[in-house]
C-alpha cells in the first residue's frame, strides 16, 4: 500500500510540474502596457515572436492627425503611423522565457535588447541596453483582442 501511495504522489508532483511549464505561445495575443498608453498585439511568425502596436489611447495629436513615428533616427521613417508599427521583434522561445528579440520605444526612437517572461498570467517585459542589468521591466495585462 506503501508503494501504491509513493508512486501516486510522485506521478501528481511531475503531472503538476509539467503543468506549471510554460506554453511557448502564452505570449501571443494583445497586451496591454504597464502605463496604459498601448496595446500590444504578439503573433508568432515561423519560430519568431514579434509584436505590433494595435491601439493608443491618444492615436491623434491634438489637430486631430494620427500620431506618427517622429522621434525615429530614421528620417525616412518619421511620417510613419504608430498605429500597426511593428515594436517587438525576433524573439524566440528559450525554455521558459522569450529571448534574443528587440523593442524599439517610439516615444525615443531607441532600439533595446528585451527578454520576456510569463508571470502569473502576465508579461514582465525587459528592455536593457548591453547587459540585462541596466535596463527597465514593465508589466503587460493581458487584454481581449482589438478587432
Amino acid at each position: 500500500m506503501k508503494k501504491i501511495i509513493t508512486i501516486l504522489v510522485a506521478f501528481f508532483i511531475c503531472v503538476n510540474a509539467f503543468a506549471q511549464a510554460v506554453n511557448k505561445d502564452a505570449v501571443v495575443g494583445t497586451w496591454l502596457t504597464g502605463s496604459g498608453k498601448g496595446k500590444v498585439q504578439i503573433y508568432k511568425e515561423g519560430d519568431k515572436y514579434n509584436g505590433k502596436i494595435v491601439w493608443l489611447k491618444t492615436p491623434n495629436y491634438e489637430d486631430g492627425t494620427p500620431k506618427v513615428d517622429k522621434h525615429n533616427p530614421d528620417k525616412t521613417k518619421q511620417n510613419n503611423p504608430l498605429l500597426g508599427q511593428v515594436m517587438l521583434k525576433g524573439f524566440k522561445f528559450d525554455e521558459d522565457k522569450w529571448t534574443d528579440g528587440t523593442i524599439y520605444d517610439a516615444e525615443n526612437g531607441k532600439t533595446y535588447s528585451c527578454k520576456i517572461n510569463f508571470r502569473d498570467g502576465k508579461l514582465d517585459v525587459r528592455g536593457y541596453m548591453g547587459i540585462s542589468l541596466i535596463g527597465r521591466t514593465d508589466t503587460w495585462f493581458k487584454v481581449p483582442d482589438v478587432k
